[in-house]
């Protein structure tokens, strides 16, 4: 039996633990240790080095039955900020005070796949062989799960798990482009000569104001993050640059968003005689996950036997899976309770993360019958 009380005290260390990306070694170190305790070597794959981090992604093996293997996933790093993180329980609720974010996203995910498979493993529950393997670098891109070494990976199905409503199966998110602009002018004296300057932010806004951003239909989502230029008041500023990305489920209008981009940040640079150059890059491809399939089907059975409602939706968000699906691991993200993530607010409510931990544990069971 899973216990609440293992639950919460694993959650509080692993939250005191600091692990931004690229700087996760201190929480893969807590979790090499939990692993140890009931015999299963969790060890980096050395990533860390490629991605000038202290961490690379932690990989575990579990030996099982004769049953199809199963990868399991959560990621090791949180946003910004989130160091010095200083949880507190109110009526059940674990919070910050206000100056960090939590780090539920992931660490409620690393507690629950740590949770589950100590069950499974120390009562002898019959399940498949286990690939565990929480990435480093997530937040900044997926760059853990691009990296990983998918040859040694046999699992062609999977589990992801991450924030959200406990129950919830993602099934569906987008691809995503990033794009950067480098908007050119030239500088001249603010007061003394503008009209011999071309400026680079006036440019930028221009491009800006004429563009399609927030959510453009049920599908795609588009913003505008980004901008850096200037060196001081009295100088027409000769570069600009701008970041911002769009995504979408169908990568049609995501095509056609990104062709928007590049026509407003032409049309403007033309009206001024400046220049842009735009490079665009595809950080994650979509997936799309049957309802019907193996993931969502053990998922939404496992659900059910331990008294949660499942609910299949789609999301706005990318994750490991989305790198996952692409290599031919089709994989379902399940929804382990940290809410208001990537915010001060980011709470967990301990009894849904509790909960997630049951949840899981029933699916590798139920994957153990295969």
């Amino acid at each position: 039996m899973i216990e609440m009380e293992r639950v919460t005290a694993d959650l509080l260390a692993l939250l005191r633990i600091d692990s931004p990306s690229y700087r996760e070694a201190a929480a893969a170190a807590w979790l090499v240790a939990q692993f140890a305790e009931f015999g299963v070597e969790a060890t980096d794959d050395g990533l860390g080095a490629t991605l000038n981090g202290n961490s690379g992604n932690l990989i575990a093996r579990v030996p099982g039955n004769g049953a199809p293997p199963v990868l399991l996933n959560a990621h090791l790093d949180n946003v910004p900020p989130c160091e010095g993180v200083s949880p507190a329980i109110e009526d059940g609720v674990v919070r910050t005070d206000g100056r960090t974010v939590l780090g539920g996203d992931d660490k409620c995910g690393c507690i629950a796949v740590l949770s589950a498979v100590r069950e499974v493993v120390t009562n002898g529950i019959p399940h498949p062989p286990l690939e565990i393997v929480l990435p480093a670098a997530e937040e900044t891109g997926l760059e853990g799960a691009k990296g990983l070494d998918y040859e040694a990976v046999t699992a062609r199905r999977g589990f992801v798990a991450e924030s959200g409503t406990v129950g919830a199966i993602t099934v569906k998110a987008p691809s995503a482009d990033r794009w950067d602009a480098v908007l050119k002018g030239r500088a001249a004296h603010a007061g003394v000569a503008p009209e011999k300057g071309i400026n680079a932010i006036r440019m930028a806004a221009e491009a800006i104001a004429e563009m399609h951003v927030g959510r453009l239909d049920d599908e795609t989502t588009a913003n505008v993050g980004l901008i850096r230029a200037g060196e001081a008041r009295n100088v027409v500023p000769p570069i600009c640059t701008v970041g911002g990305e769009a995504r979408s489920h169908d990568t049609r209008k995501l095509d056609s968003q990104v062709k928007h981009v590049r026509r407003c940040f032409d049309k403007a640079a033309k009206r001024h005689g400046g220049e842009v150059e735009l490079t665009v890059s595809r950080t994650y491809e979509r997936f799309d996950v049957g309802l019907d399939e193996w993931p969502y089907v053990v998922a939404d059975e496992a659900a059910q036997e331990v008294g949660l409602e499942p609910l299949a939706r789609p999301t706005g968000g990318g994750s490991d899976a989305n790198i996952f699906n692409q290599h031919g691991v089709v994989c379902v993200i399940l929804g382990c309770g940290s809410s208001e993530v990537h915010t001060p607010d980011e709470h967990v409510d301990l009894n849904d993360l509790h909960r997630a931990c049951v949840w899981l544990a029933k699916i590798i069971e139920i994957a153990g019958r295969d």
